[in-house]
């Protein structure tokens, strides 16, 4: 796909929306599938488990899954709609699609969504740990207790549920991806706890590969940038969404679509060779880390 083919920051311009975000309500909707791939089997017969795969770059992932002939449990929260628009796209492909709803803030959750997944398809392959949330704040002051609990439940805390359920399933050559951040490593004046989270997550994935490297399971993640999705719209006005994207080199936002191959390749037997690390896919961003 051509970067002519992506929205510019002017594309996007005069668009908010109250939390949590809808992807069907976005206008232009986030690019989630290039059609043009048509996948290669990288993946068929492994079950992967994706959190935040309702939309965003979890939607991307999980219909560049189904491409490579992967089973997929969908965890989502609210968005009804949007989980039901992946599954279909990602049943257009031949995928087989889990859609379970609930809140991963909760470790019961957790475990019930590795049981299900386990049950429905008979094992586990791949946790995908990409469910975030964000609420800007000008001044530290102003995050509250509520605030801080919520976002390093959901962006950090899940992690560990999510993983300590999955890890009873995961054998050799299994493979767990979290998502980061661009603001891990450069940091954002009005995403302080956010970007904590996603520090933490760099930190957990670190640690976590090194743990994990006897057992064979590799562990890596993915930091993105500023990408197109309902995220975005949801958490801030009109004046920085106007202007999303448009700092980075390439002088735009990044779309769904751009992750989901990063995904798919550390996933595969490709990739067999690499844990601890980073795929930065951020516009051009210098962060050297």
């Amino acid at each position: 796909m051509k970067d002519n083919e992506m929205y510019t920051p002017d594309d996007i311009k005069g668009q908010t929306q109250t939390q949590p975000g809808r992807e069907s309500l976005m206008d232009p909707e986030p690019i989630y599938d290039d059609t043009n791939i048509k996948g290669f089997e990288r993946l068929k017969g492994k079950t992967a488990i994706i959190t935040g795969g309702d939309s965003g770059i979890g939607r991307a992932v999980a219909v560049a899954f189904a491409k490579e002939g992967c089973n997929v449990s969908i965890v989502y929260n609210i968005a009804d709609n949007d989980a039901n628009i992946t599954k279909a796209s990602a049943e257009e492909y031949g995928g087989n699609v889990l859609l379970i709803k609930g809140n991963i803030k909760d470790s019961s959750f957790c475990n019930d969504v590795v049981e299900r997944t386990i049950n429905h398809f008979g094992g586990l392959d791949i946790l995908i740990n990409n469910a975030a949330e964000q609420h800007p704040q000008e001044n530290i002051e102003d995050i509250t207790d509520e605030q801080l609990d919520d976002t390093f439940r959901t962006n950090i805390f899940s992690m560990f549920y999510m993983t300590r359920s999955a890890l009873k399933y995961l054998k050799e050559g299994c493979t767990i991806i979290n998502t980061s951040s661009v603001t891990a490593y450069k940091g954002n004046a009005s995403l302080i706890d956010y970007s904590s989270t996603k520090g933490a997550v760099t930190s957990f994935t670190r640690s976590l590969s090194a743990n994990l490297a006897g057992r064979k399971i590799r562990v890596n993640q993915v930091a993105p940038g500023p990408i197109w999705t309902p995220l975005i719209v949801s958490t801030f006005d009109k004046a920085k969404v106007d202007s999303f994207g448009a700092d980075t080199p390439l002088k735009r936002p990044g779309q769904p679509v751009e992750l989901g191959e990063a995904y798919v390749f550390l996933a595969s037997d490709s990739a067999s060779y690499i844990t601890g690390q980073t795929i930065h896919i951020n516009g051009g961003h210098i962060v050297n880390g």
